[in-house]
């Protein structure tokens, strides 16, 4: 006679507990991999933007503007938009020459195809949202990016002092970093709004915590009735580096990100640096180009 052998019910218990418990316990361990490889993806992504500012300071002689002034045929588009050339995504830029030949009103697609367009290395990939193009409350469909030029200190929003590398019209050149290159911050993190208005790599509104760049203490911007005055109802600030919310709009006046416990920053020597928020006491003297501070990154 033939015996066949099984499990008893209890023994297959026994088997999907175990099983149910090795899995509680690899879940974290895979989420950890994964965060850190998004970290290390991220860094990898502003190491490259801030070597293509040196490339373009080297071939033209000052970083480019915050936002472009009316001097050059792309007046209003953001510095992100200056460096696709040294990117490798040369297309992309031709295409916004022909655009704002055809039509200046930068935040309109079309004829702005770049506005809609995706940029892979603008995308911070912890933050699934930049990797889709979205309609805004107001009706734009925009690309977006989480790293926006560091514009100084920043007392009374976008006239705030030019104490930075990126602001309106700026021309800074790297010999004009008399803090240090390696003591003072040119990119940050900072996630898009929640309405998709704040966060545009290619073309901005007029506010603050809307443009390219970001000062590292930001009052609220505009008043009410501005483009985008329903920001009006966050506090005055000034603002901290601290961590934020994805789905709160006034986060979006001061740089944080969604890996824990801080964000990357990119330094004017092309170095790339997690900041704690616990060095939120310190980035205003890392972000002047020339305050005098002596004080050197964690």
């Amino acid at each position: 006679m033939r015996i066949r052998s099984a499990f008893t019910l209890v023994e297959l218990l026994v088997v999907i507990a175990i099983v149910a418990v090795l899995i509680s316990l690899l879940l974290p361990a895979v989420q950890k991999v994964r965060s850190a490889a998004a970290r290390m993806s991220c860094q990898n992504n502003l190491k490259q933007i801030a070597l293509a500012a040196h490339n373009y300071e080297s071939a033209r002689g000052s970083l480019p503007s915050g936002t472009i002034g009316q001097s050059d045929p792309l007046f209003f588009l953001s510095v992100h938009v200056a460096l696709l050339p040294y990117l490798e995504q040369d297309a992309i830029y031709r295409q916004a020459e022909v655009d704002c030949r055809k039509f200046p009103i930068t935040h309109l697609a079309p004829p702005h195809a770049g506005l809609s367009t995706l940029v892979k290395v603008f995308q911070c990939p912890a933050d699934d949202r930049q990797q889709y193009r979205h309609r805004t409350s107001k009706g734009d469909v925009v690309a977006l990016t989480g790293y926006l030029g560091v514009s100084g200190l920043g007392s009374d929003g976008l006239f705030s002092p030019k104490s930075g590398v990126f602001y309106v019209g700026s021309t800074t050149k790297i010999t004009s970093i008399t803090d240090g290159t390696s003591g003072t911050l040119m990119f940050g993190e900072r996630p898009p709004s929640p309405d998709y208005l704040c966060g545009w790599w290619y073309s901005t509104y007029a506010d603050t915590v809307s443009e390219p760049f970001l000062p590292v203490r930001a009052l609220r911007g505009f008043p009410e009735g501005s483009t985008i005055g329903d920001y009006y109802s966050c506090g005055l600030g000034p603002y901290a580096y601290k961590e934020g919310n994805l789905l709160n709009r006034c986060d979006a006046y001061h740089f944080w990100s969604v890996h824990t416990g801080g964000a990357n920053f990119a330094f004017c020597d092309g170095s790339v640096k997690f900041l704690n928020y616990s060095a939120d006491a310190i980035l205003p003297a890392l972000a002047t180009r020339a305050g005098g501070e002596v004080v050197e990154a964690p």
